[in-house]
């Protein structure tokens, strides 16, 4: 084979080479665009199927209801320095001129008021006594719950506290009946320096609202120590008078069973219930004696 004819070969060989090449560049450049417009159609339907979604879910969320709570039966309290009758008062604190009530931060969810009574017969010695009411009432919640809820969590407590104080002797626990939705008595023997005192804590509930009444009463000078029993007694009478008005402070005519559903912002009874009357019948009774409730009650209501 001669050498032009060799030169003519290889010559066309390298066409057809450099025209397979172009050929497979052009399929490629033609796949690019086809592959950019299904990634771009796939891209626009997972867009469009998000915002559906969403739309459902805004959707979804609008329909569903607010969530609700029970509201509360009793919307107001007493005034607390109001919620005995004179002859009440007469009977249970008769040294006492006036109640003194307590400082409250808002009247109509707690407040409290107290007496204070010392009947002083000279070298006979003398009569102490002290009386203490106070409310809370709850209002419902939609995190905590409904307000008749957080009043009865609220009674266990007081009644665990007052069974619970520091030095009581002789302990007794009793239900109390005709007073309100619920009702406790706690009693016990508290000795003091100036004698032995007869406590008597009564916690009562009425729907929304709880009643803290604590009476005590103490034979001072040589004076002889009262009976335990007839303080109970007139303890009963007393906070089922101050559940009665509660229920008539909300319109309700004198309230439930036993004709006294209500209660006093009660504060949790004072460590030491009674009060001493060392300094005479001051208001204010003295540390460790029975005071008036010591803590505030947490309810938000």
């Amino acid at each position: 084979m001669s050498e032009g004819t060799m030169q003519r070969r290889a010559q066309r060989e390298e066409r057809h080479q450099r025209a397979k090449r172009l050929n497979r560049v052009l399929v490629c450049a033609a796949a690019v665009p086809v592959m950019l417009v299904a990634a771009g159609c796939s891209s626009d339907s997972g867009s469009g199927d998000s915002a559906d979604t969403s739309e459902k879910a805004a959707a979804s969320a609008s329909a569903s209801p607010s969530p609700t709570v029970q509201a509360a039966a009793y919307g107001k309290l007493p005034e607390p320095c109001k919620a005995f009758a004179k002859k009440t008062l007469k009977d249970l604190v008769p040294e006492s001129k006036s109640g003194k009530e307590g400082t409250s931060d808002d009247i109509s969810t707690r407040g409290s008021c107290s007496w204070n009574s010392l009947d002083n017969n000279g070298v006979k010695g003398s009569q102490f006594r002290w009386l203490n009411v106070s409310m809370l009432r709850f209002e419902s919640d939609v995190t905590r719950g409904p307000a008749d809820k957080l009043a009865r969590e609220y009674f266990d407590k007081q009644v665990q506290e007052a069974q619970a104080v520091e030095g009581a002797k002789s302990v007794k626990t009793e239900p109390v009946a005709g007073t309100g939705d619920q009702a406790t008595a706690v009693r016990y023997d508290l000795k003091k320096k100036e004698g032995t005192f007869k406590q008597q804590t009564i916690v009562a509930r009425v729907e929304n609202v709880v009643v803290t009444l604590d009476y005590n009463g103490a034979g001072l000078a040589g004076d002889k120590t009262p009976s335990g029993d007839d303080l109970l007694k007139d303890a009963k009478k007393a906070a089922k008078e101050a559940v009665a008005a509660v229920s008539e402070a909300n319109g309700k005519g004198g309230g439930k069973a036993g004709g006294a559903p209500s209660e006093p912002a009660s504060k949790s009874p004072s460590k030491s219930p009674s009060k001493s009357p060392s300094k005479g019948a001051s208001d204010k009774p003295s540390k460790g004696a029975s005071a008036s409730p010591s803590k505030k009650p947490v309810s938000k209501s």
